[in-house]
């Protein structure tokens, strides 16, 4: 009885036109790029975190989705206003509930039906199907707007909560202002309701039982008649400003009580930036994959801009802007992959993006690394926006101030320490590091005699080397840009320095002591949790392949084309070489394992198309198609490691179209496998680039040859500068490997100096 009431309701409501329809169908019967979007894929972790439904605008600062530990739960504790960063905890929630203030029912998790829930980019709904409550949302820029529906003659209640310290300054019969304190910042919600309701403040406990804790929550209660309305509005504005501009960012965006008019135009924003690629041919799988990878690419960074100003956790003050200004980066994991699909899709945002860079450094006095909303969080390793500033600029992308951001980049290289997790000046560490040319390593179960290491972090004495030397390449190669000479002999050569930790007979990368002794560790499992003390959440095979800005000098300290292919080979088949329990006992996020191959992690993600220098590029090709099928299907376990907000969805949407940039900061594409039979890129100076896969079939995976503008094509790559240009790369596929084409190492990616 209660799921046909449900059915009859939602039917209601769809037919009147109140809420979007799961798949609204085009004109010609086909579906839209964004009904192919399914924000449940990827809902439960595989070992650490799960994708979100998220719904919002793109790259805005409002973003919800259900609290609730993953997909697979049938509780929803409450809905945020909106978020602090990517996977950093909620601001503020909402909850509705039947019954009165007084039966407490407003302390509880409610239960819903996990095929009542309707997630779409932009507009969320669901059913509690205890007490028979229906939560519809959206979205806008600053502001969102939720609707409850209730069945039948029962008290209704909303309960807002804070989730951190913080306060609810004011609560009338319609109208709310809270605030919340977080890590030296605060934000400020200003609400209303459509119904008037009897307000009440209160606390509300919550409990973590894996954690031990215990917290009051301030909260305050709506309570609303029960022979009122049915239908219940929230909407509210969300500002870091100030509480009167909380109110103006509402006002702006949701001047009334038009749900519905504010749906339709995020459907809009949204519709706009998934057109930007479409593709033909693939499964029905494949595209849900695609357009669902695409949409996860726009969780972040996130524009904090409020009527031309922003508050900024780097100085603590408010700016007037002159440019949308952007925070929330992992850039650890987005240099690779998302920054640079950017580059291609919205050079105007990310400009703006590089710029926000550049104002976090002169109001910190330190490029960030992990820029946080409300701070710069020192997570992974390595000051990578280096590498994302050299990208940019070597693909057109310079209207920002290049001198003050190499300012910067310098510093940080030369006067910051490399310490994993730390900000702050160098150490003795680093002082020992640009002296002999590698981070110097503990044996095991040698105690740490450097205060400044972080105690859980550790030294990660060979990824820190590694990772210096292409920021190091990057540094030089922009020095070099810019006429900057003497840097660029310095800092080109610091870029060699990955080359001091190479042991020829290990084949790999391995730690030294501050003697320049070979510390003699297993590589694929010492090194304690995630390897810390020598590598970073992956083992020393996933490191002997991180030297992406010198390809091919890695090539000759493996032995040459033929030894260093072999070795990839090897790579896909070695043996875990323990049981697998024990192995994600201290490899969590080396998940997605493919022999010691991790696709879950972000420093795999160049690995396969690496075969493209050695002259094997068909086994690029066999591998990516493997790879995608593999770890990247259409359901709840369709992301293989932790999605890290578009880090590896931009790995996804790259690899499906047929190329990857394997070098962010050369501007080249290495070939991969299309798997759609065309691929289009509307681009931003209005023209358009194809991907075109002739005698397409899904089986058909290997190029045989290929044509761009016509004419004959013999590389496993192509340069930015083509793809922006416009044009069409036509890809003659089939089901057997051709192993002549792109075979010719003369004719491989190239190099830094190939692109003088």
């Amino acid at each position: 009885m209660i799921k046909k009431t449900q059915i009859i309701f939602l039917s209601y409501l769809i037919l009147s036109g109140l809420i979007v329809p799961a798949c609204k169908m085009t004109p010609d019967n086909k579906k839209a790029n964004y009904d192919y979007v399914d924000p449940d894929i990827g809902g439960v972790g595989w070992l650490l975190q799960p994708t979100r439904p998220t719904v919002s605008v793109p790259n805005s600062m409002i973003r919800m989705y259900p609290v609730r530990p993953d997909w697979l739960s049938d509780q929803i504790s409450y809905f945020p206003l909106t978020i602090k960063s990517h996977r950093q905890g909620e601001l503020f929630g909402i909850m509705p509930c039947n019954g009165t203030v007084a039966d407490n029912g407003w302390t509880k998790k409610e239960t819903y039906d996990h095929d009542l829930e309707i997630k779409q980019p932009w507009y969320y709904s669901t059913y509690f199907i205890d007490n028979y409550i229906e939560t519809e949302y959206t979205a806008g820029k600053k502001s969102g707007f939720f609707r409850f529906n209730y069945e039948g003659k029962h008290p209704k209640v909303v309960r807002l909560q804070i989730n951190n310290a913080g306060e609810w300054i004011k609560a009338t019969a319609t109208t709310v202002e809270g605030v919340e304190d977080f890590e030296g910042m605060k934000a400020w919600v200003y609400g209303e309701f459509n119904v008037k309701g009897e307000s009440s403040k209160t606390t509300l406990v919550r409990v973590d039982t894996r954690r031990n804790t215990r917290h009051e929550l301030p909260a305050v209660l709506f309570q609303f008649s029960k022979d009122g309305p049915t239908t219940v509005l929230f909407k509210y504005g969300i500002s870091f400003i100030s509480p009167e501009q909380a109110r103006k960012n509402l006002y702006e965006e949701i001047p009334g009580w038009e749900f519905v008019k504010l749906s339709d135009r995020s459907e809009e924003i949204w519709k706009s930036r998934l057109n930007r690629i479409k593709v033909k041919g693939g499964t029905e799988s494949q595209r849900k994959v695609f357009y669902t990878a695409l949409y996860r690419c726009y969780e972040r960074m996130i524009d904090i801009t409020e009527d031309g100003r922003y508050y900024s956790a780097y100085d603590h003050k408010v700016h007037k802007a002159d440019h949308d200004f952007y925070v929330d980066d992992w850039i650890w994991d987005t240099y690779l992959a998302l920054h640079p699909l950017r580059m291609i899709l919205d050079p105007d945002m990310e400009t703006d993006m590089l710029r926000s860079y550049v104002d976090m450094y002169e109001q910190s006095g330190w490029m960030p690394q992990f820029p946080l909303l409300y701070k710069d969080n020192p997570a992974m390793n390595g000051f990578h926006s280096t590498i994302y500033f050299l990208d940019a600029w070597r693909k057109g992308l310079r209207d920002f101030n290049v001198q003050k951001a190499y300012e910067g980049m310098k510093k940080n290289a030369l006067q910051a320490t490399l310490l994993p997790w730390r900000n702050g000046p160098a150490t003795v560490l680093d002082t020992f590091y640009r002296k002999h040319g590698y981070f110097p390593a503990l044996h095991p179960g040698e105690k740490e005699t450097v205060p400044q290491v972080h105690p859980f972090e550790r030294r990660q004495a060979v990824a820190v080397t590694l990772g210096a030397s292409y920021d190091d390449w990057a540094l030089a190669e922009m020095a070099k840009e810019l006429g900057k000479k003497k840097d660029f002999t310095y800092f080109i050569g610091q870029s060699l320095n990955y080359r001091n930790l190479y042991k020829p007979e290990m084949k790999m990368f391995m730690p030294k002591d501050a003697d320049g002794n070979w510390i003699n560790i297993d590589p694929r499992f010492d090194g304690g949790p995630g390897g810390r003390d020598y590598y970073d959440e992956n083992n020393g095979y996933t490191y002997a392949w991180q030297a992406q800005h010198d390809v091919y000098g890695l090539i000759k300290l493996k032995g040459g084309p033929a030894a260093f292919t072999s070795q990839l080979d090897q790579l896909f088949r070695e043996d875990l070489g323990k049981a697998k329990y024990q192995f994600w006992a201290k490899f969590p996020d080396a998940t997605g394992m493919v022999g010691q191959f991790s696709m879950g992690n972000e420093p795999s993600f160049h690995i396969p198309y690496l075969y493209n220098y050695s002259g094997a590029p068909w086994k690029t090709q066999k591998h990516i198609r493997f790879l995608l099928d593999a770890w990247f299907p259409d359901y709840i376990f369709g992301i293989p490691g932790d999605e890290d907000g578009g880090g590896m969805s931009a790995f996804v949407v790259f690899s499906m179209m047929g190329f990857y940039p394997v070098t962010p900061g050369l501007p080249v594409y290495a070939l991969g496998s299309p798997v759609f039979k065309e691929v289009k890129i509307k681009l931003n100076n209005g023209k358009t680039f194809a991907v075109i896969a002739d005698n397409y079939a899904p089986g058909n995976k290997y190029i045989q040859s290929a044509t761009f503008n016509g004419k004959p094509w013999n590389k496993p790559w192509f340069t930015h500068d083509q793809l922006i240009k416009g044009g069409i790369l036509k890809l003659e596929m089939g089901t057997y490997p051709n192993k002549e084409w792109g075979s010719d190492r003369r004719l491989g990616p190239p190099s830094s100096e190939d692109l003088k």
